[in-house]
């Protein structure tokens, strides 16, 4: 993809990135991919700032409401999945523009993830459920126990960080 160049517009919600995106679109021609990790989602219309009606019709966006919340999805699916579009929309575009407020999903896209194992769905709600009953405290010791550098790494009020790398610890 020499020669290839992708305009990252990146920041919090509700600055003006999806406009500023769209003027680089119209200019470039080039459609517009979101990398935001709510907006997604179709059911996630309220409280996510998605774009209106009208800038969804002056260019094509991707990522957009394309998603059911119903669906497993993680910044890892969404990695490969942008990637793919990335590599087909560069045969027809030299310059490609992508917005968004999530890092973790620019990140995974520009720097790719660990390769972790796929989400043991059973195992997951099995240690939501005990967070829930039991506190997050109390996986973070056992985190603490069986990988502390996980447990020296993550943030350990976050109850659904704590969840997966205990998950991903349990299932290695």
């Amino acid at each position: 993809m020499s020669g290839k160049k992708l305009i990252q517009v990146l920041g919090p919600t509700a600055v003006g990135k999806t406009d500023y995106a769209i003027q680089l679109a119209l200019k470039y021609s080039s459609p517009v991919i979101s990398c935001d990790s709510r907006q997604i989602f179709k059911e996630m219309r309220i409280g996510t700032a998605p774009p209106s009606e009208e800038q969804l019709r002056q260019v094509r966006h991707y990522f957009i409401f394309s998603h059911s919340v119903s669906d497993y999805y993680s910044a890892g699916l969404y990695e490969v999945e942008a990637m793919e579009l990335l590599t087909r929309l560069f045969q027809e575009h030299d310059v490609l523009v992508m917005v968004g407020g999530s890092g973790l999903y620019a990140d995974a896209l520009c720097y790719g993830l660990d390769d972790f194992p796929p989400a043991d769905q059973e195992l997951r709600r099995l240690l939501t459920d005990r967070a829930l009953k039991e506190g997050v405290g109390v996986l973070a010791e056992e985190l603490r126990q069986v990988d502390p550098e996980s447990w020296a790494a993550i943030d350990l009020s976050n109850r659904q960080r704590v969840v997966r790398a205990l998950e991903v610890t349990l299932s290695t």
